[in-house]
């Protein structure tokens, strides 16, 4: 079963594009006629696109990454951010900043200032500046409110990009073709496809198209997250008690080579050799200890001797 059918793709009217003079060339494959001077989409194209673009957005959402999905124009900024959070992804709407994808360390600086600076008005410690600088630092608050609000959950760099309106989108398309990260965007008959991953042919101006096919992503990735979600309940959990049964029933004969057990039974035959040595040598350094020992007091017992014979000289 498609994942769209032609029916709704027509009624939103998914299938007009650009006047004829405003066309890319590039474009040409998925063109079907024009009519009126207006170049007509292949919907057949279209649904296949939707269809490889569901796939790819549910299977990459399924493994634990997350998507972002961009549009900052005036009819596409509403349902990007709606759809977004309905499926829980990153989004940006109101403006894109350059680097956001390449200079991420400093985005995720400037998000973490973001959310000091909350902290700060939500301790009230406000009263304590002067009402100058309470002020800026409010404005501070919602201007990166604006511009980062909808990237302040990514912790990492996204899998994958939708985007609406690529001609609009060049510099994010662009971020994402050096960072590799795969793109999917609505392609227009006035756009160059050419650094799109998976080109949607479809009208980007409609409210009513765009709603239909972000609306149909965003269902993706909320398919994505619901799989995740079973398959971390399906992976059966291993107690401390499995673990050290486990680690009791493999014996070293098990987990050791014949090669590495005759290596160990050798070195531990060589170090029983060193014991005993070291054992001789400790017996042989007592016996001399000994022998001085008893020459000392040998010695001792002479000098004694004589002692006393030189004083019964003296008496007598």
């Amino acid at each position: 079963m498609a994942v769209i059918s032609m029916k709704a793709l027509l009624e939103s009217g998914v299938h007009f594009g650009h006047r004829t003079h405003k066309w890319h060339p590039a474009m040409k494959p998925y063109i079907f006629t024009e009519r009126n001077s207006i170049h007509i989409i292949d919907l057949q194209k279209t649904v296949k696109a939707i269809e490889v673009a569901y796939e790819k957005v549910r299977d990459t959402v399924a493994e634990g990454d997350t998507v972002l999905f961009v549009g900052t124009k005036r009819q596409a900024q509403e349902t990007i951010q709606n759809e977004a959070t309905r499926c829980g992804m990153p989004y940006v709407t109101t403006r894109w900043l350059g680097g956001m994808l390449t200079n991420w360390r400093t985005m995720r600086q400037r998000i973490n200032e973001l959310e000091r600076m909350e902290r700060m008005r939500d301790k009230g410690e406000f009263e304590h500046l002067t009402k100058k600088e309470a002020m800026t630092i409010v404005h501070e608050i919602e201007r990166l409110d604006s511009l980062l609000g909808g990237i302040r959950q990514m912790s990492k760099l996204p899998k994958l990009m939708f985007v609406v309106d690529v001609f609009r989108e060049q510099t994010a398309i662009h971020e994402a073709n050096l960072l590799d990260i795969p793109v999917i965007a609505l392609v227009d008959t006035n756009c160059d496809p050419r650094n799109v991953d998976f080109v949607i042919p479809s009208n980007d101006d409609a409210i009513r198209a765009i709603k239909l096919l972000v609306g149909k992503i965003a269902d993706a990735a909320a398919e994505g997250r619901a799989l995740r979600k079973d398959i971390e309940e399906e992976m059966p959990e291993i107690s401390d008690a499995q673990l050290g049964e486990e680690e009791q029933e493999l014996s070293d004969e098990e987990l050791l080579g014949e090669a590495t057990l005759a290596k160990i039974s050798a070195r531990g035959r060589i170090e029983e050799d060193e014991d005993e040595l070291a054992e001789d040598e400790d017996k042989e350094v007592e016996d001399v200890e000994e022998e001085i020992d008893l020459e000392e007091d040998a010695s001792e017992k002479t000098g004694d001797d004589k002692d006393k014979d030189f004083e019964n000289e003296e008496e007598n």
